[in-house]
């Protein structure tokens, strides 16, 4: 959604490589009773693991939820709603009463951005990016890294797990090369359900009309029931001429 403004297509851990290690260094002359002890500290470590890696975002076919959008570099918020329906989906910030208003949809397989105000804006174009729906996006998600487990403390308190998206330009192997960081994203999705978003902040050249290149969306409800979206008459295509 707006994280993917401009055109951009987890991390895993084991002990089988320590506790093999370990295995390998208790097993000389007394191989019977360092195996136990072996078997032991594998079971420990089993134990502090913690609980088994979870699955990435997912955003759903149909959900609806409001909350802020915030601009903190620009002292902003504004009301903000986001609704899917059918795996199309909309995100509204703001209005006409406000200092930003914008939208953005995923509808019929295209992501569209319009932006109707914003500090210093004087262009409003409707923009268009085909080939990019539900699919492509939950398919990014796929490739998030896992932060960690963290509680949002708000009222009431929301237990999530954190998660971090992005691209970097250009693709170059480890070490020292030049990359530049074009979209990051983290995503604080609740713990007992992978599809209810609570939070995001978006980072990168898609924000580019903040001087900070930095927003938040912050959900104060998020439900799973159908919601609505609209495309603006300004994204429409022209009528055919005859």
């Amino acid at each position: 959604m707006s994280w993917t403004r401009t055109r951009r297509s987890a991390a895993a851990a084991a002990l089988a490589g320590a506790i093999a290690l370990v295995s390998t260094m208790l097993q000389p002359a007394h191989a019977g009773t360092r195996t136990g002890v072996a078997r032991s500290f594998a079971t420990v470590a089993e134990k502090r693991s913690g609980p088994p890696m979870p699955r990435p975002p997912r955003l759903p076919r149909d959900f609806r939820g409001k909350g802020r959008w915030i601009v903190r570099d620009l002292g902003i918020t504004v009301p903000f709603t986001w609704e899917g329906r059918n795996g199309d989906s909309q995100m509204i910030a703001g209005g006409p009463q406000y200092p930003i208003w914008f939208t953005n949809l995923i509808h019929h397989g295209s992501l569209y951005t319009l932006t109707y105000k914003w500090p210093g804006l004087t262009e409003h174009p409707c923009s268009r990016i085909p080939g990019f729906g539900l699919d492509q996006l939950n398919e990014a998600f796929r490739g998030a890294r896992f932060v960690g487990r963290e509680i949002l403390q708000r009222s009431p308190n929301r237990y999530v797990n954190h998660w971090r998206v992005g691209v970097v330009v250009p693709k170059r192997p480890p070490g020292k090369f030049l990359r530049f960081p074009l979209a990051l994203g983290d995503i604080y999705v609740d713990q007992k359900d992978r599809g209810t978003f609570w939070q995001v902040l978006q980072f990168g050249i898609q924000n580019l009309y903040d001087p900070e290149l930095d927003e938040w969306l912050v959900m104060d409800t998020f439900a799973h029931k159908p919601g609505t979206v609209t495309l603006p008459p300004r994204c429409s295509p022209p009528p055919l001429a005859w």
